[in-house]
């Protein structure tokens, strides 16, 4: 059993940036893919990032050069920074754990709203 926790959201100006954070609670947190998703009330759910157990990366199209994902195994704590945001970017992100072959968890997820 995973519990994620995500905190960082927030009003932020066009161009600024915040930095997500998930924390996960259970063990083996290393062995998990860790993924970031946003979603609002007109869109559907959107891949924002992953980082695998091994560390790879792999971003959604919106976002790539402007948001990076990052992992501390030893914290049990992915990350989300997010620079050069665009009120496009306004939505409740999410942290999701994955193993292959089981189910996905989810946080609660956190508001982050672009806007001057």
């Amino acid at each position: 059993q995973v519990q994620l926790v995500e905190s960082g959201g927030g009003l932020v100006q066009p161009g600024g940036s915040l930095r997500l954070s998930c924390a996960a609670s259970g063990s083996a947190f290393s062995t998990y893919h860790m993924r970031w998703y946003r979603q609002t009330a007109v869109k559907q759910r959107e891949l924002v990032a992953v980082i695998t157990s091994g560390g790879i990366t792999i971003y959604g199209e919106s976002v790539r050069g402007r948001f990076t994902i990052s992992r501390d195994n030893a914290k049990n704590t992915v990350f989300l920074q997010m620079n050069s945001l665009k009120p496009e970017d306004t939505a409740v992100y999410y942290c999701s754990a994955l193993r292959p072959a089981e189910e996905a968890y989810w946080g609660q997820g956190t508001q982050v709203t672009v806007s001057s």
